[in-house]
């Protein structure tokens, strides 16, 4: 008797596509190489890459104006609230004179640099090879390209004035730590590390408190590195006025000649001369 039942097997679940093995991963993997193996594939030839994506960073940046680093999740999409203050964010501190650098993907990237880029400010992306293609977001206005996360970091620290992070994963857990550790250590100046949204970050905080300080792993004075807020204009203050005291004490040969310079965007549509009388 005939049946018109299926009888294939089940088809496995489809995975994302990986794009190869990255360059980090291949620099961080110990290989046995034969003698006769492509020099382009060693790690002396690697020194020769790392160099060179230092020398484009630093190339590229070093003209740049007063930045601020944002950094955030890039799964937020366009209609989160997180979204939406974030991109005023980036149009804030673009009418307050800084340059806004984010890793130049999707999500809360996408959201400071669109708000820096229509406010006609300088739109920064950081960009970074990864397994599964994240792309430069379409706000970019000056793009980098990395092959390796710690020459990226650096560009990250060394060009900007201030963090302001918004809710993420561990690639922002991993760009917060590596600022407070470089501060707290004073491997780098104090500058604001500024969290947004209390409500995300307090289970973390309440840790640090309850955990870290009360088992004597950090002082109560580490705690004050980090400002909260659920406010995109007191975020963008406090970067400011860090800014301007530094400005004032002249304490930082970065900060001198360096002056904020404001900028307002222009309206979309100029409004009509005024008819004659």
């Amino acid at each position: 008797m005939e049946t018109n039942e299926d009888t294939r097997p089940p088809e496995a679940p489809v995975t994302p596509e990986r794009h190869g093995s990255t360059e980090d991963e291949r620099l961080f993997r110990r290989e046995v190489v034969h003698p006769a193996a492509a020099f382009t594939s060693t790690d002396p030839w690697r020194v020769f890459r790392i160099m060179g994506e230092f020398v484009e960073g630093f190339d590229t940046l070093a003209g740049v104006d007063p930045a601020i680093s944002v950094f955030g999740s890039a799964r937020v999409p366009p209609d989160h609230p997180d979204y939406r203050a974030a991109e005023l964010t980036g149009r804030l501190l673009a009418e307050a004179g800084f340059a806004v650098i984010t890793g130049g993907g999707p999500g809360i990237m996408e959201a400071a640099n669109k708000g820096a880029a229509e406010a006609g400010g300088e739109s920064i992306g950081c960009n970074i090879e990864l397994p599964f293609e994240q792309g430069m977001n379409v706000y970019v206005r000056k793009p980098i390209n990395f092959h390796y996360f710690f020459v990226r970091k650096t560009m990250f620290v060394k060009y900007s004035e201030g963090f302001i992070i918004f809710p993420g994963g561990f690639g922002t857990l991993d760009e917060l730590f590596e600022a407070l550790t470089l501060i707290q250590t004073r491997k780098v100046r104090n500058f604001p590390v500024v969290l947004f949204n209390t409500g995300y970050w307090q289970g973390l905080l309440d840790w640090l408190r309850n955990s870290m300080l009360a088992g004597g792993k950090i002082l109560p004075e580490d705690l004050d590195l980090i400002v909260v807020t659920d406010s995109p204009e007191e975020a963008v203050s406090v970067v400011v006025d860090c800014y301007e005291e530094q400005c004032r004490r002249g304490t930082d040969p970065r900060y001198q000649n360096r002056p904020l310079q404001p900028r307002r965007s222009e309206p979309a549509i100029a409004d009509p001369p005024p008819a004659p009388e």
